[in-house]
């Protein structure tokens, strides 16, 4: 019992020091959020190193030509949404929106969070192979809840009616590109037969771990942004 007491508080604290960076990153100035990611782009990426050592040997050109789209390019797009993509101006006048970036970060938090809850309550029907705790009823109503709370956090929180339908369609690409994200991170670690991809957060893994989800929907936030760009004007 004392174990899992300490395994509790172990958990309970790494979680509580990682959401005061985070948002402390998100919400303090352009600098520290540019800093936080570029930092967490590095730690994937030396995770990512490992594994595909652990998988397929040496490191090649393969290797960084997807470590180049799996992972520089999405915090690179992430970055992006923070200064609509006026990089320039973002590190010299520190102009910097963090809008949508807790949008889809708090999106995928929501998704992970009820999509846990639910599969935990009602889950009966395994979704992947891959990951054998994940249920469809967990992953389709994780999706569901996540952007009805975006919903009520836009319109009735931020009382952001002008963005309240983009901000329902970015919280439902969120849902299912993130655990696709989260699926292939399984994929991966799985192959090179790890439990976690690092360990910079005691209890709760590494940088892959953390991030997985924000890679692969941040890259399908961006395209949902060029086509509707495109609609609108």
């Amino acid at each position: 019992m004392a174990l899992n007491i300490q395994t509790f508080k172990t958990r309970a604290l790494t979680a509580l020091i990682f959401v005061t960076v985070m948002l402390s990153g998100l919400f303090i100035n352009g600098y520290l959020f540019v800093g936080l990611f570029i930092t967490v782009m590095f730690g994937c990426l030396y995770e990512f190193s490992k594994i595909h050592t652990l998988i397929s040997g040496p490191k090649d050109f393969k290797f960084y030509l997807v470590s180049l789209f799996y992972i520089v390019v999405p915090i690179v797009l992430l970055i992006g949404f923070g200064c609509n993509f006026k990089y320039y101006d973002l590190f010299k006048n520190n102009i910097y929106n963090s809008y949508v970036p807790c949008l889809i970060i708090f999106s995928i938090w929501i998704n992970d969070t009820m999509a846990y809850l639910v599969g935990s309550f009602i889950g009966k029907t395994p979704f992947s192979k891959i990951s054998p705790k994940k249920t469809w009823e967990g992953t389709i109503g994780g999706v569901i809840l996540c952007v009805l709370l975006i919903f009520i956090g836009t319109e009735f929180i931020l009382h952001d009616n002008k963005n309240i339908q983009s901000n329902i369609i970015i919280s439902a690409i969120c849902g299912i590109f993130g655990t696709l994200g989260d699926l292939l991170e399984s994929k991966l670690k799985r192959t090179a037969k790890i439990k976690d991809s690092g360990s910079f957060m005691p209890g709760h893994g590494g940088f892959l771990d953390r991030f997985d989800s924000l890679l692969i929907a941040t890259p399908a936030v961006f395209i949902y942004y060029i086509i509707f760009t495109l609609i609108k004007g």
